[in-house]
């Protein structure tokens, strides 16, 4: 079976003020913790051997990029050694700007990385540091350079909207910036306040407000269609690409196919499962890649879990769902479990039926989250 691969790191040089991920500054124990992975690596690698192979590779974080490039080459020898990639495998790793060295670039190349994902967020180096980034434009920049030198050119960058104080003139700028420099894929998420951050606090002392939704809704109207003008693709709700630059790696968690997270809190969702690991950094350094150990919750996933998750994962993709395939994965025709609220929402104009496929229409892409609620149910399916 072909299956997505998620491999965390959990270091970074500092928090940004938004980012409630589990990420810490502790670079002392890097090796440690690069030891303590490849062993779960190696673990995983005999359970699957002959059984699962890997369609999709992502090194997401904190910054895998803080690594040292030997720490990085160790790491990307043990995925090849103990895994099967596919011969078209996606592979990505998540990198910020000022981490990019070029002994990095190189060891990308050497083993195969053709994807790489840089945060931006902004090109406004003011609105930069108000967010916690210790990063510049420039850098930013720098680092697409070093990466398209060695031949790396699948590139996406993450921005954001609804930053404090960041105006429709300052999001218009940076997406001109970033299109300018023919990134063939874009991420653009406004910004959600998250409990346990610098922002969730100053959300709690008053000291910061939300954006109003009016505005809100401005820059994402803006962006859809700015991107669409640039012959952007938008497939995902927070999502764009040129033609072929699709992430799958994405679409393996949106199209509920099976995952595997290895690392420090990573999650898995596999043979009707999802189970999580240890958040504890000492634990998951001793248990030494023990999955008995390092593995703290499971959950079975039932018929309705199922059903619900399908409908609104799958919805946030733009070619939307299909109601073939949900009778083929359940045993129940779509219409049967979710006629009144694809009725409610076919009729007001914010979904489409169109032959086998129900996606959202534009007005529903702005209502997206109050759609996706409806599909809940309130009681279990035999």
């Amino acid at each position: 079976m072909k299956i997505g691969l998620y491999v965390h790191i959990p270091f970074c040089h500092s928090k940004c003020y938004y980012c409630d991920f589990l990420s810490f500054p502790k670079r002392e124990k890097e090796e440690e913790y690069i030891t303590a992975l490849i062993a779960e690596i190696a673990n995983y690698g005999k359970d699957f051997a002959g059984v699962h192979t890997i369609k999709s590779l992502f090194i997401g974080g904190g910054t895998p990029t803080v690594l040292s490039p030997f720490l990085l080459d160790k790491l990307c020898e043990a995925l090849r050694k103990h895994f099967i990639l596919e011969e078209d495998v996606e592979w990505t790793i998540e990198a910020n700007p000022g981490t990019i060295l070029e002994e990095h670039a190189h060891v990308f190349k050497k083993h195969g990385v053709n994807r790489v994902s840089l945060g931006l967020q902004a090109a406004q180096n003011n609105l930069l540091k108000s967010i916690g980034r210790i990063h510049t434009y420039e850098e930013w920049e720098q680092s697409i350079e070093r990466l398209k030198k060695v031949g790396i050119t699948n590139l996406n960058t993450d921005i954001m909207f609804s930053l404090p104080d960041q105006t429709l003139e300052n999001w218009k700028e940076t997406l001109q910036k970033v299109v300018n420099l023919g990134l063939p894929h874009l991420s653009a998420y406004s910004l959600i306040i998250e409990d346990g951050t610098v922002f969730g606090d100053r959300y709690e002392q008053g000291t910061l407000k939300e954006v109003e939704e009016e505005l809100d809704r401005s820059f994402y109207e803006y962006v859809k269609g700015y991107l669409k003008e640039k012959g952007y693709h938008q497939y995902e709700l927070s999502n764009w690409s040129k033609a072929g630059y699709e992430c799958e790696h994405n679409k393996v968690y949106w199209n509920c196919e099976p995952y595997l997270g290895i690392g420090l809190g990573a999650h898995s969702y596999m043979m009707h499962e999802r189970f999580s690991n240890t958040t504890d950094f000492k634990d998951y350094l001793a248990a030494q890649g023990d999955t008995n150990k390092i593995i703290v919750a499971r959950e079975k996933i039932t018929k309705k879990m199922a059903m619900e998750e399908f409908m609104f994962l799958g919805l946030r993709l733009c070619v939307g769902i299909s109601t073939q395939e949900f009778q083929q994965r359940f045993k129940y025709s779509i219409f049967d479990i979710y006629g009144k609220q694809l009725d409610e929402w076919m009729k007001k104009g914010l979904l489409v039926h169109n032959n086998d496929r129900l996606y959202l229409t534009e007005q529903g892409k702005d209502i997206s989250n109050q759609i996706f609620a409806s599909f809940l149910l309130d009681e279990e399916v035999e």
